[in-house]
């Protein structure tokens, strides 16, 4: 599990299609590499994966055909960068929420509009995946536990600080790309539940 949290990004050092994988290999931020082992779970760009190698701060991830096809790592090449977290150690300070790494799907960025030192992002949402989507709910973006702001039918906005946006990787995106979505599995319950239980009743 995660918190959300982003510790950093990472740069995208080797990316190698082979066999039916992806290959990735990034450098870790500075000291994210303390205590790793291989089989750890690191959020790479909200994307739960698995450490298959690692030398120092360079470390390798395998990706199968099923995480290519419902996240943006297909996409990822040398250079580009990546949000960061290590998993969730029992006792840690949980500033975000729970976060699985398991994406929902990808979502477009349809506007940008900054004001002062405040960025405003909307992405375009489809169904069956808009229905929890709910004003001040939360869900991950690339990674990013973030509180949702407006929504309006098929979009839905988030309001970034200054500090997200130096973080992460969210201030470099533009319209037209996307971005990885998790929705809140709590909030996913509760209107699956309370949908049942209207339909139960007629």
């Amino acid at each position: 599990m995660f918190t959300g949290i982003v510790q950093g990004t990472a740069e995208v050092l080797e990316a190698r299609d082979h066999d039916g994988l992806r290959t990735l290999v990034l450098v870790l931020p500075a000291g994210r590499e303390e205590g790793l082992a291989v089989g750890a779970s690191i959020a790479v760009g909200g994307v739960c994966l698995t450490v298959v190698g690692f030398q120092g701060r360079r470390v390798t991830f395998d990706c199968i055909e099923e995480t290519l096809s419902r996240t943006t790592l297909s996409g990822l090449r040398v250079g580009d960068r990546v949000n960061i977290e290590r998993a969730a150690r029992l006792g840690d300070e949980l500033g975000g929420h729970l976060v699985s790494g398991h994406v929902t799907a990808t979502v477009p960025l349809r506007a940008r509009t900054e004001e002062g030192g405040n960025l405003t992002l909307r992405f375009g949402v489809a169904p069956p995946h808009d229905r929890y989507v709910l004003s001040k709910g939360f869900l991950a973006l690339d990674g990013c536990s973030l509180t949702v702001g407006e929504v309006s039918e098929g979009t839905f906005a988030v309001h970034l600080i200054p500090e997200t946006r130096r973080v992460t990787t969210l201030e470099g995106l533009r319209v037209g790309d996307r971005a990885n979505l998790e929705l809140d599995a709590q909030t996913v319950a509760m209107v699956d539940t309370v949908e049942r239980v209207l339909r139960a009743r007629g």
